[in-house]
């Protein structure tokens, strides 16, 4: 039986969203991977079926009509929506591995070290991890978990918060004989700091004062960086204690003061609400979790 969808034409609405988007026929063409003529056949199909002229053409130039307007946050809305659930789909598929999207420093120094327990406790479970700092838009990636350092205010998403964070004052060994431990409100304008805009010395110094440093060692907009720095003797580094922590008990660096803060942020699992009944998704959620409550504390001496 004939169905209202029959003769709809669906590729001209994709071609029509591409043309309003880049107001260009062959900027369309090459987002879409076709000839410029192939996208005018299109537009001229989808005018034919709704009987309006959607865009004007002048030369090169080119217009949306106010028809065109009209229709376009329709057509978005409903491509939007059909992209949205053919990657359910593809989530939803038992086979194949789990897609876990994280920040590099935690990937490198606090998760990698700990998954060949994930993989005893769960061998058929196949793990591909992404890096990224930006937000997640699982409509629009094969990503089935995000791990992400923040507040927690994640919109329409299970968020859960899995660890806590602190800031210590950590450096070399050789470093610490040189310049001694740096108590709250220390001076620094002697010390050699490594500086990083996630962790600055102005939360540690109390002091806003932060230029007279900057220049005596390296900044560096990396956490993993900034400790790989510390272990070479390069500067104290205000690191966070997740990250810190494995170098600490290794040697390579020791805690440089007597204080731990408080990080505003924490480490969150992050997924679609529906994701969480996936058995991939569920099991590792419950390894993260775990392995997070046994991950240790700064000393209670040392946390404020």
């Amino acid at each position: 039986m004939p169905t209202a969808y029959d003769r709809l034409p669906l590729g001209a609405l994709r071609v029509f969203e591409a043309v309003a988007t880049h107001l260009s026929f062959s900027a369309a063409a090459d987002a879409l991977s076709v000839t410029p003529a192939a996208v005018s056949q299109q537009i001229k199909v989808l005018e034919g079926y709704i009987q309006v002229p959607l865009f004007r053409r002048s030369g090169r130039r080119v217009e949306i009509t106010e028809e065109g307007l009209e229709l376009l946050p329709a057509v978005r809305a409903g491509l939007e929506k059909l992209e949205s659930a053919l990657q359910q789909m593809k989530h939803h598929r038992r086979a194949g591995p789990l897609q876990v999207s994280t920040l590099s420093s935690f990937l490198q120094i606090w998760l990698v070290p700990r998954i060949r327990s994930f993989r005893r406790k769960c061998p058929n479970i196949d793990l591909r991890f992404h890096t990224s700092r930006e937000l997640v838009d699982f409509s629009r990636t094969t990503n089935h978990v995000a791990i992400r350092f923040g507040r927690g205010n994640y919109q329409n998403v299970h968020s859960e918060k899995i660890l806590d964070e602190w800031l210590v004052p950590v450096a070399s060994p050789d470093l610490i004989k040189q310049h001694g431990m740096l108590e709250r409100g220390t001076d620094l304008g002697k010390i050699p700091l490594l500086e990083s805009g996630d962790e600055p010395w102005s939360v540690w110094s109390q002091s806003e004062a932060e230029a007279e440093w900057l220049s005596r060692a390296p900044s560096i907009d990396d956490s993993a960086g900034v400790l790989a720095a510390a272990e070479e003797g390069l500067g104290y580094a205000l690191a966070r204690w997740t990250l810190a922590s494995r170098a600490l008990h290794r040697g390579t660096l020791r805690l440089a003061g007597t204080g731990a803060l408080s990080y505003g942020s924490a480490y969150y699992f992050v997924c679609p609400k529906n994701f969480l009944a996936l058995p991939k998704v569920a099991q590792f959620r419950e390894w993260l979790i775990g392995t997070a409550r046994e991950f240790p504390k700064p000393d209670a001496a040392h946390a404020r």
